[in-house]
């Protein structure tokens, strides 16, 4: 079973790649979750103060309403805030998990800019074009594109070919994407994306309650992926992550050279690889 929890300001459909590998590609081995976390998309946007451990108990309603509940039964596969609420599911449920990848995400957040910068950069980087917005951030759809893609991506990915061969380059193809997504006025929300920064921005997970997510879900069923080219979450997070976990001993540390925040379409055959070793490896230890 491959739980995928996606991130900060994005719908479950960003998945599509990896539920066409999964879900359908090889369907007879594997059966795929995505789903919207609360603020985005087709789920709830309650007004209220979210948090990461509150997201976790949104997923383990849906999990143990679809009746997931075999132990070692889930290969949780989480980005950047998906990987903090992964961590907090980690601590929820340890028993039920058979592998737990950790994708561009952290622990904390530590930044030289300052918490409220740092969010106010963000939800500028994911305004709407109304009125309201415009008077929060003073800047054209065409540069908010750009903070997106260079926050997100590294540029040698976004100059190349569009491997579908329908836009000039990659870039081009992520900037329909989000222009597609900000169009969605229902899914998409400005209260929505705000709710979800402060979960993100406000998780923290100490050294000692990583500890006790590797020792009780075991570390040899833990990898952190990260790329060294990370604007959002800096590579620095990841290393830590991956260390507080027991990175030295039998936790899988893969820090990709050159990529961004997004592996997932970066780096999709050899990051769907990666995600098939882990688990072809966790079957070994059942």
């Amino acid at each position: 079973m491959c739980q995928f929890i996606m991130g900060l300001g994005t719908f479950k459909t960003a998945w599509q790649r990896q539920v066409q590998h999964f879900g359908h590609e090889h369907g007879s081995k594997y059966t795929c979750l995505i789903f919207d976390n609360r603020g985005m998309g087709e789920s709830d946007k309650p007004l209220s103060r979210y948090s990461t451990t509150e997201m976790a108990k949104d997923t383990l309603e849906l999990l143990n309403y679809l009746g997931w509940t075999a132990l070692r039964q889930l290969n949780i596969i989480g980005v950047s805030m998906g990987g903090m609420i992964s961590q907090e599911l980690a601590l929820i449920i340890p028993e039920r998990i058979g592998s737990l990848t950790f994708v561009s995400t952290a622990a904390r957040l530590v930044n030289t800019i300052g918490y409220w910068e740092n969010l106010r950069n963000r939800i500028n980087m994911h305004s709407t074009t109304n009125t309201t917005s415009q008077q929060f951030i003073p800047k054209s759809p065409d540069d908010q594109l750009d903070d997106v893609k260079g926050r997100l991506f590294s540029h040698s990915w976004l100059d190349a070919a569009d491997e579908y061969g329908e836009f000039p380059t990659n870039g081009d193809r992520f900037a329909a994407m989000e222009l597609k997504k900000r169009q969605n006025t229902e899914g998409f929300t400005r209260k929505g994306f705000i709710c979800q920064a402060i979960a993100a921005g406000w998780h923290h997970k100490s050294p000692e309650q990583l500890k006790e997510i590797a020792d009780k879900v075991g570390r040899q069923r833990i990898q952190v992926l990260h790329g060294t080219v990370d604007q959002m979450i800096t590579v620095p997070h990841g290393e830590t992550l991956a260390r507080e976990l027991g990175g030295d001993g039998d936790v899988t540390k893969i820090i990709v050279q050159g990529r961004g925040h997004v592996l997932h379409m970066e780096e999709q055959q050899k990051y769907e690889q990666w995600l098939e070793n882990i688990m072809d490896k966790v079957e070994d230890l059942r």
